[in-house]
């Protein structure tokens, strides 16, 4: 098959300091909120990739400016009108949008791949309908419409299957009449810092909000137009701070923030657990590799999108793992549990998939195919497994370009410095 990717096998200690390009959810949140602004933004250190690039076509289809200079982008808010959008298989695309194109003046057909289609919706959706909007479908493709600024107020919906169902109601919130207020009410809510973080910059943006337990209150007023800076992508980081962790040697990535609201920063924590070294220094953060890796015991459920990189690190471990809290995955990109233990198992790991995560045994892996799903994280994980265990072909390695465009090659990078 010509989709297929050889994973270099790693033969000697890695020695490697790179920065990752800026943070995906960040810059999503930053282009809804310095499109809805009060005057032109700029944004530096964003993301270019399929999901930041189906954001930006998606809003210049509804009339938002959208001009890149080098590393910055400029957004030039401006009326928002009817338009055809295309959200690919991007969850901040879809779940982000939607309370955004309700304030458009006109209808607004949303879209996207057809995978994408099995993605849950229906609570963005069920919500938007129960703040005034017009809303005709429950997943992708559907239309909405407003005849006029919808009033907003609480809304209470299920968000146990994204906290991206949150913060789209809330992005774009300042512009409803009344602000929103979001009940969560059902199964545990995953990615809590994900909801940190669309606080966080809600409130940079001068928007003033609250929150309790399972809500969350953002007042109606201005949203400031400002230069938002992005910090790099902690996740997309971590398949390179892993490497170091099975191939031994060192790996730094640069530019690491001092605080950070985003899930990725967990990683550092999780590789303590698991018997490797971390440091940090002159803003950089390094993995020490060489040791044998420990099997973990781990709630995944605030920092879900680690599950792929974490679970592979498991399969390469000595001692069993367990991760759990995280029956959300199976509505990403594809059912991650479900791929997980299929692809792992079909190395000969030993994967029993569990309602709400998975039970990693240590087994001796060989070579094969492993099958992506059009998912990039899935994808990264083959990487991983493929320092270590030989023959391993990665299916459709360039689906990566979603969130970090030039993988394979930052990858081969890696592995061949000296």
């Amino acid at each position: 098959m010509s989709d297929l990717w050889s994973a270099p096998v790693a033969t000697r200690p890695l020695s490697w300091e790179m920065r990752v390009p800026g943070s995906k959810s960040m810059t999503n949140r930053a282009y809804i909120l310095a499109a809805l602004a009060d005057g032109p933004s700029t944004i530096t250190g964003a993301l270019k990739s399929r999901d930041t690039e189906l954001m930006e076509a998606a809003l210049q289809a509804m009339g938002i400016g959208v001009e890149h200079d080098g590393d910055t982008v400029h957004i030039t808010p401006g009326p928002l009108h009817g338009a055809s959008i295309d959200c690919g298989l991007a969850g901040t695309v879809m779940r982000f949008l939607p309370p955004l194109a309700a304030l458009a003046d006109g209808p607004v057909h949303v879209d996207g791949d057809k995978q994408a289609y099995a993605r849950p919706m229906g609570a963005i959706l069920g919500g938007l309908r129960d703040l005034g909007v017009d809303v005709d479908g429950d997943s992708l493709p559907f239309d909405l419409r407003s005849s006029q600024v919808p009033e907003g107020g609480e809304v209470t919906i299920d968000a146990s299957g994204s906290s991206q169902f949150v913060s789209g109601l809330l992005l774009s919130a300042p512009r409803y009449r009344k602000g929103i207020t979001v009940r969560h009410e059902g199964g545990p809510l995953p990615s809590l810092p994900h909801i940190e973080m669309t606080l966080a910059m809600l409130e940079d943006a001068g928007v003033r909000v609250e929150s309790g337990e399972n809500r969350w209150t953002v007042h109606p007023g201005p949203i400031a137009a400002r230069e938002w800076k992005i910090e790099p992508d902690l996740s997309n980081a971590t398949p390179f701070l892993a490497a170091a962790a099975v191939a031994g040697g060192t790996v730094a990535i640069q530019d690491w923030p001092d605080s950070t609201t985003q899930p990725g920063d967990e990683i550092r924590a999780i590789l303590s657990e698991m018997g490797v070294e971390v440091s940090r220094a002159d803003g950089s953060v390094a993995v020490h590799g060489g040791g044998a890796l420990q099997g973990i015991e781990r709630d995944m459920g605030p920092i879900g999108e680690l599950t792929p990189t974490v679970a592979a690190l498991c399969a390469l471990a000595e001692t069993p793992s367990k991760l759990y809290g995280i029956a959300h995955l199976r509505g990403h990109e594809t059912d991650r549990l479900k791929a997980l233990a299929a692809e792992i198992n079909g190395l000969g790991g030993k994967v029993t998939e569990l309602d709400d995560g998975l039970y990693i045994e240590p087994a001796p892996l060989q070579g094969g195919t492993w099958h992506t799903y059009h998912d990039h994280r899935m994808a990264t994980a083959g990487a991983i497994i493929g320092l270590r265990v030989e023959g391993v072909e990665v299916e459709n390695i360039a689906t990566t370009a979603k969130t970090l465009p030039g993988f394979a090659d930052l990858w081969t990078e890696m592995l061949e410095a000296k």
